[in-house]
This record gives C-alpha cells, structure tokens and sequence, in this order.
C-alpha cells in the first residue's frame, strides 16, 4: 500500500476529516473528531491505527512489522511499518477496524449524526 492508496481508502469512509495537527507533515484522519489512522506524508513510512488492547498485542507477536503505537498510547494503537511484509488487505482490514473501534465509541447523538451525514 502506498500513500495515495493509504489516502483513499481513509477518505472513502463516512464522515471521515482529514487534518494536519501536529505539523505539516503528519497527516492525521478522524471520524466525527476523533483520530483513527496517523501517518507521515513525508516518508510513509508507517502508519498508526487504533486497536482493541488484546487485538494490538496478537498483531504485534504475529507481525514483525506491528510495535506498540509510536508516541501514542501503546496500549490501545499500533504502528505497522510500510515495508510491503503486510498485504495491503490486511491493512486495509486493519484501517476498517480502528475506524469501526473509534465509532463504537462515539455517544449515541454522534453515531445518529454519522448515520445521517
């Protein structure tokens, strides 16, 4: 996967924004304001994705390229370095899956808004 790929299946979900608030180069995607997918347009190197903490531990023994989320909360992101070792369905099932964590726990009012966008 590269970034134009990367870009593309982020923005393809519903009420999706994508933001630059740690700087210019750190390309920050969120759901109704809340972050799901972090990566460096500069390098592409990596991007970080919100997990359950169980689901994050089991990708990390299994996947060389999975570490604990790279200055987030490790308990709860993970980072997958971009090095081609991941097939791009995985990540795009693991994109899926913090962007559906983020919205599940969104309040009530938020998910209607979701739904209605």
């Amino acid at each position: 996967m590269d970034l134009e790929q990367f870009m593309r299946w982020c923005n393809a979900k519903k009420g999706v924004t994508e933001e630059f608030p740690f700087g210019e180069e750190i390309l920050v995607y969120k759901v109704m304001g809340k972050m799901f997918a972090l990566t460096n347009v500069d390098q592409f190197d990596s991007i970080n994705l919100k997990v359950e903490p169980e689901q994050g531990v089991l990708l990390q023994e299994e996947y060389a390229a999975v570490q604990p989320g790279y200055h987030m909360n490790k308990k709860h992101w993970i980072t997958v370095t971009m090095d081609g070792s991941v097939p791009n369905r995985l990540l795009q099932q693991w994109i899926d899956n913090s962007y559906n964590l983020v919205v599940s726990g969104l309040t009530k009012k938020q998910q209607t808004a979701l739904k209605e966008a």
